[in-house]
């Protein structure tokens, strides 16, 4: 499998602790993202930026690939049967889809109200809000919330059936995903929703957007797992009527 990391580097910046962002990643590009200290949470969502109610589909994703562990060769699916990206390189090898994002009653009860006259940048920062802010600049709202990602976040089930947090990623941890379609793409560095740290725990992350050097076809997520390619297939088929003068009238 091609290593994404050959891609030109097109844009970098550092996503602070507990903030938010969102931007359109290109078809053919990378969005890396990097833990800079450790122990970082980023929350995900995506959707397709012509039409807002195709957005990331976790049951999907996980069960047309047979997993409850996302990592490298695995893709993360729309509701449309169609491909958003595929993750190229994990050093941590364990993403969280399960448990969706922290809310403000949350953060409040757990590391207590810190607000941005108190503390500027400092301020504690919860997901949910976080995706309300991003997408309400693409004219969006709580009714296009939907199951989120967190990258970097380990939980598997304890012995009495518990869903816990059971690892966190180690400084310099990066994962790689590769766009297969033009996507929305709406993040946050608030902590994990199961996170029982004393001290606030939102750490930075480093994002960079890069070309991409792997063929979707000829790589480890279509090889092995004939459900991607035949998702890949409907990209292809989306795209051949996005050629069209149609698609520019969305």
């Amino acid at each position: 499998m091609s290593d994404a990391s050959h891609g030109e580097l097109v844009y970098a910046d550092t996503l602070g602790a507990g903030c938010h962002w969102s931007l359109v990643m290109p078809k053919g590009h990378v969005l890396r993202l990097t833990d800079i200290h450790g122990g970082a949470n980023v929350g995900m969502l995506m959707y397709n930026p012509l039409d807002h109610l195709e957005r990331l589909n976790i049951p999907d994703t996980l069960k047309c690939q047979h997993t409850f562990r996302l990592t490298r060769g695995h893709c993360l699916y729309s509701d449309m049967g169609r491909v958003f990206c595929s993750i190229v390189h994990d050093d941590f090898g364990w993403h969280d889809s399960v448990c969706g994002t922290c809310d403000r009653a949350l953060v409040e009860e757990r590391w207590g109200k810190l607000d941005y006259q108190q503390a500027r940048n400092g301020m504690h920062r919860n997901g949910r809000d976080g995706f309300l802010i991003e997408l309400a600049k693409y004219g969006m709202g709580k009714r296009d919330l939907a199951a989120n990602l967190n990258l970097f976040s380990r939980v598997v089930a304890d012995a009495e059936g518990n869903i816990v947090l059971a690892g966190k990623a180690a400084a310099g941890s990066r994962i790689e995903l590769r766009f297969e379609m033009d996507t929305l793409v709406v993040l946050h560095t608030a902590p994990h929703p199961l996170d029982l740290s004393a001290a606030w725990p939102a750490k930075p992350v480093r994002y960079e957007i890069r070309t991409a050097a792997a063929d979707a076809d000829a790589d480890e997520a279509v090889l092995t797992r004939a459900e991607n390619g035949r998702g890949l297939l409907n990209n292809r088929l989306y795209h051949l009527g996005c050629s069209s003068a149609a698609c520019g009238s969305h």
